[in-house]
Order: C-alpha cells, then structure tokens, then sequence
C-alpha cells in the first residue's frame, strides 16, 4: 500500500468521522423535537434520535461518501417530520386562553367579540366571562405600553392598552396558547409547542390579575401618538387577532412573542422603527421606546419608570374605585 493511498484513507475517515460532528447536534436538536412533540405517545418516540445517531456512527465506519449520504437523508427526512407539525385550533386549551379576539370594522365603528372579562380570585382560577365591546376610533385618546415583570427585570410580559372617552379600555396581549394540561416553557417554545393567541381584554381582568392574584411589578407608560397612528395601531392588533382567527400559528420564544409582536405591529403604523436587542429582551422594551420618543422623554428615563409603577396604587384602591382610571392617577 502507497503512502498516497494510506493518506487517501486517512483523510477519508476523517471526512466520515466529520459528518458524526454535525450529525451530534442535529440528533440533540431532534431529541427535544421529539420531547416536546411525541411524548405523549411514550417513552418509545426517544429511540428516534438514538437510531439517528447509531446509524450514523455506523456509516461513519464505511467512508466518507456513505457517511455524508446517510447524514442528508436523515436531514431531510428530520425536515420532513417537522414541517407536518402544524398549528391548530382546536384543542383542548385553558379556558382563559380559549377564546382570542376578532373584530367586525364598519367605520369608525369596532364590534369586539370575545373580549376576556374574568375576575380572578387565584393567579390560576377566575370567573369566566366573555363580552363583546363597541367602541369608535373617533373616541380614541390614551395609548399605553403595559409592562410586567414576575422575576428577572430583563424579562417581562408586555401589553398595550387603549383607552377610549366613554371610559372603555382595551387591552391586548399576544400570549401562548396553553393547553389544560400545559405549563409554560421557554425551551418548549422554541419546538412548536404553544400556538399563539391574541387576547382582547378589559383592565379589571387582565391587568388586575398581575396587580392584585399575581403580585407582579405593573408599569404603565403613555404613549406619545399622533389620533391616526392611534387608530392604525388599533387596527394592525385586531387585524392579527381576525388573521389568527382564521389561520393559526406557533409562538416562537425569541421570534414571536409578546414584545415582538407589538414591535410588528409598530412597523405597520411606522416602517421605519429599527430592531433593537431591548425588544427581546422585553424588560428593557421602554427603554427603546424612550428612546424613539415614543414614551414622552422630557423628564429623566429613571423619573418615569419610578412614577409608572402602580402595583401598590392598585393594590390599595378600594373595592368600588374605578380601577382603570384610579392606576392611572399621576401617570403623566
């Protein structure tokens, strides 16, 4: 055997042995795939990613050509079995997560259908209750960004609410949409998991559950918009909730959730809004919007964020105050 065929064979294996390394990750990656899709079926689905991974270690024996042949298929078979995972509508979903918003436009005028109006007695137990709310854009005076932290101040859930002169408030929110049985996972998140849902709500509901059944740190900030990116910004939210209506889709931790929603749904009103590592990191979202100007920046950042906090205010009101507009007591 010549030196030339012995290096040939050298340089073969390790070509073979090549392919092994990137199939690890993908097989690591197929193992959570497999976790948080197939599970339900047993214990048996986890053979899939060791089958993967035996297999190719096996070609990997056989030389480079056969490694790297068996390794694309298994590829686009992986690709294959992933792209039959789906959204869906009807599953068997937390009842506070069962129903999003639509809407119905005629004008200036909205019909709101399944606005959540629960009242919360627990962070996980409430009085189900749905209602449908009109509102006219015409009326249309307060947009505010609601944000909410439970932990880490770098991760919070963020909202937006709109307040109309008849006194109405709307909240919307784009969450996952659990199942009965589910919790909330990030990693969970990232593999198809949860659809998304956006949920119209009133403020005694949703912004009361954090306040008061959850404890959370709730700030609100006044938004400085002009009456018609108002009303475009109304308008791009309950244009998501008709779309999701209609057609579903997965929340996606990093790419689709609730602050990259919102900074979706911006860009609807103005293009130009760049992205900005504060919009994943949610906690630091107003920030970013300080920044722009869209939160009001004639006072110190630190200033505002001390007076947007009213977890305490609201916890204190009385039982018969008018909780929207009490929060909101020297706000501005």
């Amino acid at each position: 055997m010549t030196s030339s065929t012995v290096k040939a064979r050298a340089a073969g294996t390790k070509w073979a042995w090549g392919s092994l390394l990137v199939a690890l990750p993908l097989v690591a990656w197929t193992a959570l795939a497999v976790h948080y899709q197939l599970r339900p079926f047993g214990v048996w689905v986890y053979a899939i990613p060791l089958v993967m991974l035996a297999l190719q270690v096996w070609v990997s024996f056989m030389g480079r050509g056969r490694a790297w042949a068996v390794l694309a298929i298994i590829v686009a078979l992986v690709a294959l079995g992933w792209a039959q995972v789906r959204p869906l509508q009807n599953r068997d979903w937390a009842p506070e997560l069962s129903r999003g918003v639509v809407a119905d436009i005629q004008g200036s005028t909205v019909h709101l259908s399944n606005v959540r109006d629960f009242r919360w007695h627990t962070r996980d137990d409430g009085d189900p209750r749905w209602i449908d709310q009109t509102v006219n854009l015409d009326q249309l005076q307060t947009v505010d960004f609601i944000s909410t932290v439970w932990a880490s101040p770098h991760i919070a859930h963020t909202m937006v609410s709109f307040g109309f002169a008849d006194g109405q408030y709307v909240v919307f929110s784009a969450e996952i949409r659990r199942e009965k049985h589910e919790k909330f996972s990030e990693i969970g998140g990232f593999f198809k998991q949860f659809e998304l849902v956006l949920i119209g709500a009133t403020e005694e509901d949703i912004v009361k559950l954090r306040t008061h059944a959850r404890g959370e740190d709730v700030s609100i900030f006044p938004l400085t918009m002009t009456p018609e990116q108002k009303k475009a910004l109304f308008l791009s939210y309950v244009g998501l909730g008709n779309e999701l209506a209609v057609k579903p889709r997965f929340y996606q931790t990093i790419t689709t959730n609730c602050t990259t929603v919102i900074w979706r749904l911006a860009r609807t009103v103005e293009k130009r809004l760049p992205m900005d590592w504060r919009i994943l990191l949610s906690g630091h979202t107003q920030d970013y919007l300080y920044d722009l100007g869209v939160i009001k920046n004639d006072r110190p950042l630190p200033d505002i964020k001390a007076k947007a906090h009213v977890t305490e205010k609201a916890r204190s009101l009385a039982p018969d105050a008018p909780y929207s507009q009490s929060i909101r007591q020297d706000l501005t």
